[in-house]
């Protein structure tokens, strides 16, 4: 059921909403009514998304990801193994090891269809690269439901994500306040150039800071590994002695860490981190980084894998959700409900759920 409230917020206010951690009538850990926009119809609409609470048979899901090298990806996964375990569903788990990796995804998503997948769950490596297969699911009656990473005008069934410029507005905003009217001199890391998400992170990023005190040096557009980014980190401290702020990826920051202090630069360089994973969480805590913006990938795993099952159904369902970004820094992270963003700390991934 899709509960809608009474009266919407207006977008800006509704992206700060903070979840709280409630009771459970399903499960041990209740995480719904969730906010959500839906834009199914082109029109932003607030709503409160609740998960079926059973699925009528036992369908087989197949789920593919860009790569499980970093807290993130096992916080999406956590939401896909928790819900496909609660309505009682069949799911595999594929990753393709790396954004650079486009052919094995395409290729893990053949192994999808091979196996029998009525539903498949795809965290797109590209939208240009996975829309051909997208058709073919379709055409074949697989139901086809894209979540995290965005999918602009591919053919799915049913998408899922947050708006990842919203997300580098707020980061962006955050860090104008923070200086003031102190001179700014940023390099932004956005993620892989190509990814879709990687632009739209940056776009918001520069509108956040046009017309404020902080200066654009460069834009470094590489893979989300930490070695990768660690790599164009050390470039631009050397390229660019005057830098003074960073701003990027999850492990734009967690690389940027340790490659400020060793250039003796630690305290000296803020770093704002565009999205979250545990080790960011764990850097704000410890004043390392600023803070991070937050998409909540645990919910976005299980909306996806509900999303597929009220699509084999035949029950509603929206087509196009986005959550709510939050930025999360040392100030309010008490009060978010962290169950939603990351993982549990023990947590190891699963693959398979029979």
């Amino acid at each position: 059921m899709i509960r809608r409230p009474a009266s919407g917020l207006p977008a800006v206010a509704a992206a700060t909403v903070v979840l709280f951690a409630t009771g459970s009538a399903r499960a041990a850990d209740k995480w719904w009514p969730f906010p959500l926009y839906d834009l199914s119809s082109g029109k932003q609409t607030e709503i409160q998304y609740e998960p079926l609470q059973k699925a009528s048979q036992k369908w087989n899901i197949c789920v593919l990801f860009p790569h499980m090298k970093d807290s993130f990806w096992v916080a999406v996964a956590y939401g896909v193994v928790e819900e496909s375990k609660q309505l009682g569903v069949k799911m595999t788990l594929l990753q393709a090891g790396g954004y650079e990796n486009l052919p094995k995804q395409i290729s893990e998503f053949d192994d999808c269809v091979a196996s029998g997948a009525q539903a498949i769950v795809t965290g797109a490596i590209s939208e240009a690269g996975m829309a051909k297969k997208f058709q073919e699911g379709l055409d074949k009656g697989i139901v086809q439901i894209s979540t995290v990473n965005p999918v602009a005008d591919a053919p799915l069934t049913a998408k899922v994500f947050v708006d990842f410029k919203t997300m580098g507005l707020m980061t962006g905003q955050y860090l104008v306040d923070y200086v003031k009217d102190k001179p700014g001199r940023a390099v932004s890391f956005p993620g892989p150039q190509g990814s879709g998400w990687a632009e739209s992170f940056n776009d918001g990023f520069k509108q956040a800071i046009q017309g404020s005190s902080i200066k654009l040096l460069d834009e470094k557009f590489g893979d989300s590994g930490v070695a990768v980014q660690q790599k164009l980190v050390e470039d631009a401290l050397q390229a660019y002695p005057d830098m003074n702020i960073i701003w990027g990826t999850a492990p734009t920051a967690e690389a940027a860490i340790g490659a400020v202090e060793e250039a003796g630069l630690k305290g000296k360089i803020p770093i704002m981190s565009s999205y979250e994973n545990q080790a960011m969480l764990n850097a704000t805590n410890n004043g390392d980084i600023l803070g991070f913006a937050t998409q909540w990938p645990v919910a976005e795993g299980r909306i996806a894998i509900d999303l597929a099952v009220r699509a084999l159904e035949k029950k509603p369902f929206q087509k196009f959700l986005q959550t709510k970004p939050v930025v999360i820094t040392r100030a309010n992270e008490k009060s978010v409900d962290m169950t939603e963003v990351l993982a549990p700390a023990d947590w190891q991934p699963v693959y398979k759920v029979d």
